[in-house]
């Protein structure tokens, strides 16, 4: 995986840090459940059943200093839950989320829905619009059915 162009390696190395056994880790559990949403806790016990010496404290410190670099990305899904998910090289949106009110089923819509209307702000207000965040709420075709 690369990371702005560069290794994992080599971008903790830019970024002042070291590449513990703990970090790859991390890592390793993100990519393999990229699109998954998961929480520190689900990380942390993806990561136990690899590396089992690994602490919770350690696995949210880690995920800490993967989002202040910008590893990954905080999600809030209104479930009084933080969630996380990759920083895709080359992404330059975010993708957008479904969320069933009914299971909590995320499901990532791909397309980046907004680009026309993102053109028309940016010119109206002549404002640089970097990133945008979107949830959309309502029911998962498997809770429509029931």
């Amino acid at each position: 995986m690369t990371i702005k162009g560069m290794d994992f390696k080599e971008f903790l190395k830019e970024k002042g840090c070291k590449l513990t056994t703990q970090r790859r880790a991390v890592l390793d559990v993100l990519i393999e459940h990229r699109g998954k949403h998961l929480s520190t806790e689900e990380i942390y016990e993806y990561v136990k059943e690899k590396c089992p010496e690994i602490g919770l404290a350690t696995a949210y410190r880690t995920v800490q200093l993967f989002e202040e670099i910008k590893i990954i990305d905080r999600l809030n899904f209104d479930d009084g839950c933080s969630r996380y998910e990759l920083v895709i090289d080359g992404e330059e949106h975010h993708h957008h989320h479904l969320i069933c009110e009914a299971c909590g089923k995320v499901i990532e819509v791909e397309e980046d829905l907004l680009e026309e209307l993102e053109a028309r702000i940016e010119n109206k207000y002549f404002f640089k619009i970097k990133n945008h965040k979107v949830k959309f709420y309502g029911l998962c075709p498997k809770c429509v059915e029931d």
